[in-house]
């Protein structure tokens, strides 16, 4: 497979150096099916971490973490594999480009600004207020430049990445599929709706039905379930921004995402690796292999 990474580039207060994505294609396209993490992005801005409440490991509480290197061999089982080098907590990649919290800044923030969204009332949009379990993170406000400034130059390349992967795939097959891959606590959080419930190891989501074809997700479900994993679908999460933007299966576009158990591999504490990591590796690259035998007929354009 071959390794592409995006542009570096400088920006004017050194919030970010290095490129915004790194990019695993396959050395030939086998399906049009294109993987996503936006959330395991673990370079943290040394300014960043000054400016923030949080120490060096609780600020890391929102990262998907290692989710990329889990689905790590999805370009040798010819597909692209697209991963956020940005950490979520500094810029969030499964947002609309401007959901923003107006306390968070100083001064009034541009019209175009979305304020309401529940994701932003819950601290968790674009620039998120809080970490996934509701800390602080930042000491001081912020300006919008700085904001902007870190959308324009991360969120912004990451998406365009994006939808060239996905045009490219149903410019060659006449369809796409859209995985975003994702991980999430083993128990949901006091501000979930399945607040202190066990989580399946799995939740497949599709927005119920919207985003993506029903063989899309039936096919995944049955694979994952056939590794011997519990799965579930649209709850607790149904999909986010990247499902809902991306998913137009009217026109062959599909997309699906995939939220993993993370006491499958990690230990949600110290955040390290668990003996289970290799094996769940192991069992996504299976996965992988399998989706890749997906039936497209049903998936191509209606309109």
């Amino acid at each position: 497979m071959d390794q592409v990474r995006a542009t570096s580039f400088e920006p004017a207060e050194a919030l970010w150096r290095g490129p915004a994505f790194t990019v695993q294609r396959p050395r030939k396209l086998r399906a049009p099916i294109v993987f996503a993490s936006p959330h395991s992005g673990r370079d943290y801005p040394s300014s960043f971490l000054s400016a923030s409440k949080l120490d060096a490991l609780m600020i890391r509480r929102s990262e998907d973490s290692y989710v990329d290197e889990l689905f790590g061999d999805v370009a040798a089982n010819g597909m692209p594999l697209l991963s956020a080098n940005f950490p979520r907590a500094f810029v969030d990649a499964n947002r609309e480009p401007f959901e923003l919290d107006p306390e968070m800044f100083v001064g009034p923030l541009p019209s175009f600004v979305n304020t309401r969204s529940l994701r932003v009332a819950g601290g968790l949009g674009t620039i998120a207020r809080v970490v996934a379990d509701g800390k602080e993170i930042y000491r001081h406000k912020l300006s919008f430049e700085e904001a902007e400034q870190r959308i324009r130059e991360l969120y912004e390349p990451y998406h365009d990445e994006l939808r060239k992967l996905v045009a490219d795939a149903h410019h060659r097959f006449g369809c796409a599929v859209l995985v975003d891959c994702h991980s999430m606590p083993s128990v949901g959080g006091p501000m979930d709706q399945d607040a202190g419930l066990a989580r399946a190891d799995v939740v497949l989501g599709d927005r119920h039905g919207t985003s993506g074809a029903n063989e899309v997700t039936a096919f995944a479900e049955e694979i994952f379930t056939e590794l011997g994993y519990t799965v579930v679908r649209n709850a607790p999460y149904a999909g986010g921004y990247t499902t809902e933007r991306y998913g137009k299966p009217l026109h062959g576009i599909h997309a699906l995402q995939i939220e993993l158990n993370r006491a499958l591999y990690m230990d949600e504490t110290t955040l390290a690796k668990k003996p289970g990591f290799q094996d769940l590796n192991s069992d996504l690259s299976t996965f992988v292999d399998r989706l890749a035998d997906l039936e497209l007929a049903p998936l191509t354009a209606v309109l």
